[in-house]
């Protein structure tokens, strides 16, 4: 059981970490061994992001002063929540870990000031990470560098050959 002063500053701390967080993602836990729970908080701390057992009464509370506070129905039963900056990492692990194992139920969330269903959550999970999108850009910017090398290291017969076939174009 908590104190008032400990109560006050679990909310304190759940409406700094709510308001600074870009994403966050609510889960239900109910049948998830304890190994497995830390299993998924190893994840995602790999990622930085936190992913935290909930006391749903005073959450609520915490939500209810910050930019949250419309996913406050989603606290309802044994109740976990991913906070993080990178909606797309933690949407990821949470679905990844959630086909793993069926305990774990994704709820909906909110990115941004966007209210999320469990399809949105999904199919927020099968976007490309930021990095993940940085290499296919550079990806297509070097493809047609690459062309226009090897023509020109090409034998000039090649060359010629090229050109003569665009010009039939």
């Amino acid at each position: 059981m908590m104190n008032k002063d400990q109560k006050k500053q679990y909310i304190d701390e759940m409406t700094t970490q709510f308001d600074k967080s870009e994403t966050v993602i609510v889960t239900h836990y109910q049948g998830l061994t304890v190994s497995q729970l830390d299993d998924l908080r190893k994840r995602m701390r790999e990622h930085g992001i936190i992913f935290k057992i909930t006391k749903n009464r005073i959450t609520k509370l915490a939500l209810e002063k910050t930019k949250c506070k419309d996913i406050s129905k989603l606290f309802i039963g044994p109740t976990a929540v991913a906070m993080s900056e990178d909606a797309i990492t933690s949407a990821k692990i949470l679905t990844k870990f959630s086909k793993e194992n069926e305990n774990l139920k994704i709820l909906g969330g909110i990115m941004g000031g966007d209210i999320l269903g469990v399809a949105e959550v999904k199919n927020v999970a099968t976007l490309p990470t930021l990095d993940e999108a940085r290499a296919k850009i550079v990806g297509i910017l070097r493809s047609p560098a690459q062309k226009i090398i090897s023509i020109l290291l090409a034998p000039a017969s090649k060359i010629a050959i090229l050109a003569l076939e665009k010009s039939k174009k």
